[in-house]
């Protein structure tokens, strides 16, 4: 049997024990700063490179508007200046069988942007909210 990649379109959310359907998530990325220095003893003329701070990018979580559905709201109203209810995602890849295979857990997450949907009078399409999320740290696990 073939190893093959794994498909991106099955997956779930879970914030603070709460399981929740998105259609899309994006930011799911590290990013290593770079640290340069140089002496001037140094016989090369050129810079060392070392790794330095990681750096997280934000998480942007888009799903389909429910009637009544204030969870998002209430947590972006939970926000204010330097105060902010903070929460660990868990962004789960599954298989067939709906068993996590690749997992992406988020540390101390809270919402730093929401947006609405576009409206459009001819629209044939579901609206879709996105809620952005800045956190301090992100795990990635597979297998």
């Amino acid at each position: 049997m073939a190893d093959y990649p794994l498909p991106v379109f099955h997956f779930q959310v879970e914030w603070g024990g709460t399981l929740l359907g998105f259609s899309e998530v994006s930011g799911l990325n590290i990013e290593t700063q770079v640290i340069e220095y140089r002496d001037g003893l140094s016989p090369e003329y050129s810079v060392r490179k070392m790794p330095g701070i990681p750096k997280f990018g934000n998480i942007t979580l888009k799903r389909g508007i429910l009637p009544n559905d204030n969870e998002f709201f209430t947590w972006v109203n939970a926000t204010a200046l330097n105060k902010a209810e903070r929460r660990d995602l868990i962004i789960s890849l599954l298989n067939e069988k709906h068993e996590p295979v690749m997992t992406w857990k988020a540390v101390n997450a809270f919402p730093v942007k929401i947006e609405g949907p576009g409206l459009k009078a001819t629209g044939n399409e579901v609206a879709i909210e996105s809620l952005e999320v800045a956190h301090e740290g992100l795990t990635i696990e597979n297998g």
